[in-house]
């Protein structure tokens, strides 16, 4: 079955590129579209959607609060719902810390390549998580000053409950690891660190990778210069 997206963008150019781009794949079909946040969450209550393309400025509502309602009521209906992949023009942290915390499965900019795009919607669609390369590294240099400092503690008591193999897993997917290299890294197999990863969403009740990222950074886990405490 093909994967079915929703585009949601003020700008009907991009829309009209956007669309051109997936209706060549033959596992993707557009299915809806949206001018903003509002009439998404209109066309959503009536058209079955799997993976959301979400512009970050439009009127009347931006696409953090419509990530955020959309999101919520995913939680609210058992995690049924679409997945929300941010994409933009805008390479800014707050924006990009503000659509995850607000439940976003990815964030990509607007002018990312047709086939990272496209594997992008298709990794949201199967359950993983994505984050432009260039905004893990802008995140993780913003947040790392007001992080913890060597010799302090994790603020959030969740973390108690990972082993010290779990919590050194963390640490690397916030640094925007992926499962390989975690794995090359820490000398295990790949199947290892995806169920080290399985557990920690799971202690932690995160939805995803991208979730986990947040709670390392709210936490104080990562400290400035991205070791771990």
């Amino acid at each position: 079955m093909a994967i079915r997206v929703m585009l949601v963008d003020d700008q009907v150019l991009l829309r009209t590129g956007f669309r051109m781009v997936l209706a060549a794949q033959p596992d993707m079909e557009v299915v809806a579209e949206a001018g903003d946040g509002a009439e998404a969450l209109d066309v959503l209550r009536a058209t079955a959607v799997d993976v959301v393309l979400m512009d970050v400025r439009m009127p009347r509502m931006d696409g953090v609060e419509a990530t955020r309602r959309i999101c919520g009521g995913e939680r609210q209906r058992g995690g049924d719902g679409p997945r929300v992949l941010i994409l933009t023009t805008f390479d800014l942290d707050e924006y990009a810390f503000a659509a995850l915390k607000a439940g976003a499965a990815g964030f990509m900019l607007k002018d990312v390549p047709p086939d990272e795009l496209l594997a992008a919607i298709r990794a949201v669609h199967s359950g993983d998580a994505v984050v432009a390369p260039s905004t893990t590294r802008r995140l993780l240099d913003r947040f790392t000053p007001m992080l913890p400092t060597a010799g302090s503690e994790p603020r959030h008591q969740e973390l108690d409950k990972l082993t010290d193999r779990e919590r050194e897993v963390l640490l690397l997917v916030a640094q925007g690891l992926s499962n390989g290299e975690i794995a090359r890294k820490l000398v295990l197999s790949e199947a290892t660190v995806k169920t080290h990863v399985g557990r920690i969403l799971t202690k932690l009740d995160l939805r995803d990778r991208v979730q986990a990222v947040v709670l390392a950074y709210e936490s104080g886990l990562v400290r400035a210069g991205g070791g771990a405490l």
